[in-house]
């Protein structure tokens, strides 16, 4: 029999051997497999032509080989020629090359096959936050070996708090490890997002910064990476404009202006702020600290004390680590075990966050002991934890120094030569820097307009509410308000309406505990399910139910009802807006947020289908997804079908009679790269 056969032609011709037929009907000719094609190969695969028989592969006739029944039910569908496993491609763009956007070009090519990636970041280089704050004392107040990803340690972090030089650095380091600079079009501002529902597609307006020219192009999917505190912004006080002197944001610093010996004049007592302030002190002449919002002033987040002087790790310790994986690993599980463990301490009443307020009040007033008098002025009304902590290591003592005025003050107006506050006093300054922190409504910087043209951040837009029009989850407001006022969104993913789009480290991105790069890899673990869904099943767009959206919503109000996020402060948290909806963090502890994206609720989704029409005609969910009815590995000469059978089962291996131990059944068959024939 000729070997090129598919299996069922050769199935027939068996049969047609056994009854001496020499003919093989075209209708069983016509089911041989479609063309092999890689999960990477876009194009859509063609039935391959079947070769005649030659005289010696047949037999003689004696009879017709049987056909179908006539009383068979007849189909109006037609077949589409595809192997079931083999993904469509899928444009999905990426906007922002941060941490987040790095991460994305790692996890994303690696688990969404035939997924064409472009990262668009208007910086020059990968690295977000880090790339672009440079302030004098920029460093993270987590520890190194904590900020980072957790299938990439850097056994050799120069320091237990690193300085934001060397995150920048690792961080690029992992982009040219893992080739995610081929997917980056830097330089490159994405400027409107607008949904196209005749092709399914998100159209993206980005502007080349360097050419100032701008153009247009499409997108299956788009994600939104661009950070949290990305857009900065000088506020907006009377005079602004007039002031003659250096005038700077922190997250656009000058490294050029030399502060030694100068009047300069420090706004906002943010992370940002509070780390400037301690470093600037000691250098300038006399510095003014604008600083209206009572905060904490924590000694560490999870134990782990700073200093404002290096805390270097020795030789010895480094060495360690890299030569000895399990006493690293040990090392490493312990560090990051700690900032797993301090959920409760975020409950409005509970033991634990009472003693943090007895703790950090007293650790306050020993280091305000040169200027006790502030500390009045500093310890707030709300519980610790309504903000997000901040250790500040020598901010206090900062303060306390004579060289340093601490104002409470409301600042009335900017002059040509410095700052005069609402009680008339002038002060005059050679430089001001803003630490005023960057937009914390996220909202995002550009339109993104759905397919009914609605701005996406006009419905999160707080000012936009209509008075008595208020959104009320689940109570037939939703889906009628002119603005939410608030980020709207289905577990912090994607929001109703906006098909295809979702978010990134934004909205409810990560829980109260844990660590961000893992809340990073988890969620992108989500979407690459969600884009493999996508591309294997024939979907053409998927988007939040209203009603899953508004459930989440009712359940994160009770939630954070209980906790001291709802205290009354002013914080990223809430949007900067007391008594605003808490969107900032996850409704639930880290281990709960990893709990829930790790296996997705497909039934919240809603969903059309590749050949729909516009006017809602509906297709055949089976149709494209099915395909032929055949896998690839089934039409690949050699491929491996029975790849599930595993060496590790065996009994040698499984903990009889052998030394190694056996695989986890709670693992069996699991993987979902590994199916019969495609490893």
């Amino acid at each position: 029999m000729a070997s090129l056969l598919s299996p069922h032609v050769a199935e027939q011709a068996i049969l047609a051997e056994k009854l001496n037929q020499v003919v093989i009907s075209e209708d069983v000719l016509s089911s041989s497999p479609p063309s092999t094609a890689s999960e990477h190969d876009s194009t859509t695969s063609t039935s391959p032509s079947t070769e005649p028989l030659a005289e010696d592969d047949i037999l003689p006739p004696k009879a017709a080989i049987p056909q179908q029944i006539p009383s068979y039910p007849k189909s109006r569908l037609t077949l589409v020629d595809r192997f079931i496993d083999q993904p469509r491609e899928l444009r999905v763009a990426v906007i922002g090359g941060g941490l987040s956007g790095i991460l994305a070009g790692i996890m994303l090519p690696a688990k969404v096959p035939n997924i064409k990636l472009t990262i668009y970041e208007k910086n020059h280089d990968f690295g977000g936050t880090w790339l672009e704050n440079v302030y004098p004392g920029v460093r993270c107040d987590i520890p190194s070996h904590v900020y980072q990803a957790t299938f990439a340690p850097k056994t050799d972090w120069t320091d237990q708090f690193a300085p934001g030089a060397e995150i920048l650095s690792y961080w690029k380091s992992l982009a040219e490890k893992y080739s995610v600079y081929q997917y980056a079009q830097f330089h490159h501002r994405v400027t409107n997002l607008t949904w196209s529902p005749a092709e399914s597609v998100w159209q993206l307006s980005i502007t080349n910064t360097q050419t100032n020219t701008t153009f247009t192009t499409k997108a299956d999917f788009v994600i939104t990476s661009i950070g949290r505190f990305n857009a900065w912004k000088l506020p907006d006080y009377p005079g602004i404009s007039s002031y003659r002197g250096t005038l700077r944001h922190a997250s656009h610093w000058n490294s050029d202006f030399d502060t030694t010996g100068k009047r300069v004049a420090v706004i906002g007592n943010g992370a940002s702020g509070i780390q400037l302030v301690a470093n600037l002190q000691k250098t300038v002449d006399h510095l003014d600290h604008y600083a209206r919002n009572k905060t904490w002033i924590a000694a560490s987040w999870a134990g782990d004390e700073r200093t404002l002087e290096p805390q270097p790790y020795t030789d010895a310790q480094k060495d360690l680590f890299s030569s000895d994986p399990d006493a690293y690993l040990q090392f490493r599980k312990n560090l990051e075990d700690k900032y797993w463990r301090r959920f409760s301490s975020f409950f409005r009443g509970t033991k634990e966050n009472l003693e943090l307020r007895e703790k950090f009040t007293e650790i306050m007033r020993q280091r305000l002991a040169k200027k006790p008098e502030l500390l009045e002025q500093l310890v707030p009304d709300f519980s610790p934890n309504c903000r997000r902590l901040t250790p500040g290591p020598g901010y206090l003592e900062a303060i306390s120094e004579d060289n340093v005025s601490y104002i409470t003050t409301k600042i009335k107006r900017f002059t040509e030569t410095g700052i005069e506050t609402v009680d008339g006093v002038h002060r005059e300054v050679d430089a001001i820097f803003c630490a005023t922190g960057a937009n914390s409504d996220m909202r995002p910087p550009f339109p993104i307009l759905n397919g009914e043209g609605v701005d996406l951040g006009d419905l999160w837009d707080p000012e936009k509410v209509e008075v008595g029009k208020e959104f009320v989850p689940n109570s037939g407001t939703g889906g009628r308000v002119k603005s939410y006022g608030f980020p709207f969104t289905y577990l912090g993913l994607a929001s109703p309406e906006f098909p295809n789009l979702l978010f990134l480290a934004g909205p409810h991105g990560s829980g109260a505990s844990g660590t961000v790069p893992h809340a990073v890899e988890n969620q992108l673990l989500y979407f690459a399910k969600l884009l493999r869904k996508v591309s294997r099943e024939g979907i053409a767009t998927m988007s939040p139910s209203q009603a899953a959206t508004e459930d989440f919503v009712e359940y994160s109000d009770a939630f954070f009802a209980k906790t001291v996020l709802t205290d009354g402060c002013s914080s990223w948290y809430n949007g900067a807006r007391p008594g605003g909806r808490i969107c900032g963090i996850w409704p639930g502890s880290a281990g709960h947020v990893t709990f829930v994206r790790r296996e997705p609720r497909w039934e919240d989704w809603e969903y059309t289908y590749l050949g729909e029409k516009e006017n809602g005609d509906r297709v055949n969910r089976y149709a494209w997804y099915f395909g032929s009815g055949w896998t690839e590995g089934e039409a690949t000469e050699g491929s491996d079908m029975t790849n599930y059978l595993k060496r590790e089962a065996h009994p040698a291996y499984n903990g009889e009679g052998g030394e190694q131990p056996g695989f986890d059944i709670k693992d069996l068959h699991e993987s979902w790269w590994e199916l019969p024939g495609r490893s």
